[in-house]
């Protein structure tokens, strides 16, 4: 394994490391008040631009183009209708995307179509969010501005460079807030050099475990479970590495979310590996994707808000076999999560039951998510067929008959 696979699974973390140097410098230009508010506006998305058309060449159109459209609709439509707009117009143009690109021939680019694809979807976190404040009237159009004076800092949100390619989702107010008070932050170097050595630790961490990967292959069942749990674990490592990253280059350019509501510290780092229970795992999990799913779909849906989140995460994704399989079966197993665990928990009343009860949910937990993930990422049809018929369908298989069971009890009982 080398150090540049990492590019292979995370292809926009090159350009966020050759975006650092432009974060320094525009927080040093705020610092100094050589750039107005909207100078730096202004910076920002030509930042954006620029890093979207190196990173993208002309696949940066795919990204140019709905942007605008939703700056556009934000300023024409009205509060009442703006979210589904704008929803809409974000959700049928990534589809598109997706089902274009993600046919793409990896010889020709191998690496493009997938940095716009992760960049036009979290440029639909960002616009469906907005649209949401002005839906609610949390964000109101300044009096006495023009069009252009308007659409700057919404073009701006979108875009801005440190955000452009990953990050946790920042509300609208926030962003204005620290772009506009940059002048008084001191550049945070200490913070964003700690995050970056902890980006190198976990990556050296996944070069030696990827070492290990060839030696638990095997037929039996223990080793498939264990070959299974580790390509998870690298997985993992692989997207804490992407967004530590994130968070140090937000750090140098003067944003990122408040004290505990980014995607990963070392707190949720260590909840993530330790817990054994599923559902935490899924509220811990990308925590800022986590609130904008339950804020967009989960507290507006009326009925069956779970299963509906899922799915929705599901289109978001791409909607490929895999997807649809892996974050269905994400959902039933949370479901059957929260019935199990009461039952478990007033079961286990000794010292010794706790800790039966705690290990084994965390290896429950542990292989569960591997599982999903493995159905995540599956490609095609038969690659799920395969995955179906192996030894790892049967703890979900054995999680979804319980749920099954404590379902018709409950029913049975009303």
């Amino acid at each position: 394994m080398l150090w540049a696979d990492l590019l292979i699974l995370l292809p926009a973390a090159w350009y966020q490391l050759a975006a650092f140097p432009f974060a320094a410098l525009f927080h040093q230009l705020c610092a100094s008040g050589q750039l107005s508010p909207t100078a730096r506006y202004t910076f920002l998305l030509a930042g954006g631009c620029l890093l979207a058309v190196t990173a993208m060449g002309s696949y940066a159109a795919l990204l140019l183009i709905p942007a605008a459209a939703s700056v556009l609709v934000l300023l024409s439509a009205s509060p009442a209708h703006v979210h589904t707009w704008v929803f809409g117009l974000q959700m049928c143009w990534q589809t598109l995307c997706h089902l274009g690109l993600g046919t793409f021939s990896p010889l020709l680019s191998p690496f493009r179509p997938a940095v716009a694809l992760s960049a036009i979807m979290l440029l639909t976190q960002k616009a469906t969010s907005l649209a949401l404040d002005v839906h609610e009237g949390t964000i109101l159009p300044q009096a006495g501005q023009g069009l252009l004076q308007q659409a700057l800092p919404l073009c701006s949100y979108l875009l801005y460079f440190p955000a452009l390619l990953g990050g946790p989702l920042q509300p609208f107010s926030s962003f204005q807030v620290q772009a506009e008070s940059l002048g008084a932050v001191p550049l945070p170097l200490e913070a964003a050099g700690w995050r970056c050595l902890g980006a190198l630790a976990l990556q050296g961490l996944r070069v030696g475990l990827e070492g290990c990967l060839p030696r638990v292959q095997g037929c039996s069942v223990l080793a498939t479970l264990c070959h299974m749990w580790m390509r998870a674990l690298l997985f993992r490592l692989a997207y804490y590495t992407q967004w530590v990253l994130d968070e140090a280059l937000l750090k140098v350019a003067g944003f990122g979310p408040e004290e505990g509501q980014g995607d990963l510290s070392g707190r949720e780092l260590w909840v993530l590996e330790t817990t054994h229970r599923l559902a935490v795992f899924t509220r811990t999990w990308n925590r800022s994707t986590s609130r904008w799913l339950r804020r967009l779909v989960f507290q507006r849906c009326p009925a069956r808000p779970l299963l509906a989140t899922f799915a929705f995460s599901a289109w978001w994704h791409g909607l490929r076999p895999g997807h649809i399989f892996g974050f269905l079966c994400w959902a039933v197993m949370v479901e059957a999560d929260y019935r199990i665990h009461p039952f478990l928990s007033a079961w286990a009343t000794s010292r010794f039951a706790k800790l039966l009860y705690r290990g084994t949910t965390w290896v429950f937990t542990q292989l569960l998510v591997a599982y999903i993930l493995d159905a995540v990422e599956a490609e095609s049809f038969s690659a799920l067929c395969l995955l179906w018929t192996s030894y790892k369908s049967i703890l979900p298989l054995s999680y979804g008959v319980v749920l099954l069971l404590l379902l018709f009890k409950k029913a049975k009982q009303n």
